[in-house]
């Protein structure tokens, strides 16, 4: 997963896509993302989160998003009338997706808040060129307080009020394969946070057997589910989209050994 799973779901849309080349191009955008590893990478000696983590938690979001659009689970935003239809709520979990890390470039203590503050200055100046005219002003004040929302929502200990900032959430937790834990460890370090973290493989999101999502989890070794259990968990059990979601852990031993289902 990546810019390919992004581009995917862009590119038959002239709105998320101007919103995708602006918030990929944007100088303030691109320095705070450079800024988070900065200070989580160089600094603390955390795993990335930066331009690529950024990248993969947008692609991840846009497609759990459709996944539960196509199974009939409704955006908030739309249900709420904050926005005319759903192309906009997929513009509220992009912009959210790719920024919600940026308060890092501040300090890693909460990020979260301060990311949501960053990210209104942003949003004041791409917007008017994303929307289409005409639109209510009101509009732009509505989708950058659900964007607002959604960033500060990623934070383990605050629970998402809405389905997309649930959806940028669990996306977020998602990142996790070769050693890209969102639970942050010291590099170079050995421990159970370390361990498990390097045992995930790949993470695949699709379509499930028993609810609309599922989240398989390959790993090397049972320590994965750690991550699970610390990271993802936590993440899913404070979002609007638990009772969807299906966990599948997998341990590619000598042969696949598939562990019972996990139903948040």
């Amino acid at each position: 997963m990546g810019t390919s799973l992004v581009t995917k779901h862009v590119e038959s849309s002239s709105m998320l896509s101007r919103a995708w080349k602006l918030l990929t191009s944007d100088p303030e955008v691109r320095a705070l993302l450079r800024m988070s590893n900065v200070n989580a990478v160089k600094r603390l000696l955390y795993n990335d989160h930066g331009p690529v983590h950024a990248v993969i938690v947008s692609g991840s979001a846009l497609e759990i998003f459709n996944i539960l659009l196509e199974s009939g689970i409704q955006p908030s935003s739309v249900m709420d009338g904050t926005v005319p239809g759903d192309e906009y709520a997929r513009l509220i979990v992009l912009l959210a997706a790719y920024m919600h890390d940026i308060g890092n470039a501040v300090h890693r203590s909460n990020h979260e808040f301060a990311g949501a503050l960053l990210a209104k200055g942003i949003m004041d100046r791409i917007l008017p060129k994303v929307l289409e005219r005409p639109y209510e002003e009101e509009l732009i004040y509505n989708i950058e307080a659900e964007v607002m929302h959604a960033i500060y929502a990623t934070s383990m200990n605050v629970d998402a009020l809405t389905i997309e900032a649930s959806i940028v959430k669990v996306a977020d937790a998602t990142d996790m394969a070769e050693g890209r834990a969102r639970l942050p460890y010291s590099r170079g370090k050995t421990d159970i946070h370390a361990i498990s973290a390097l045992s995930i493989k790949r993470v695949d999101i699709d379509y499930g057997s028993h609810r609309p999502l599922r989240i398989r989890v390959e790993m090397k070794n049972p320590a994965g589910v750690f991550q699970i259990e610390k990271v993802l968990m936590p993440k899913i059990n404070t979002s609007l989209i638990r009772e969807y979601i299906e966990i599948v852990p997998v341990v590619l031993d000598a042969e696949e050994i598939h562990l019972d289902p996990i139903y948040p």
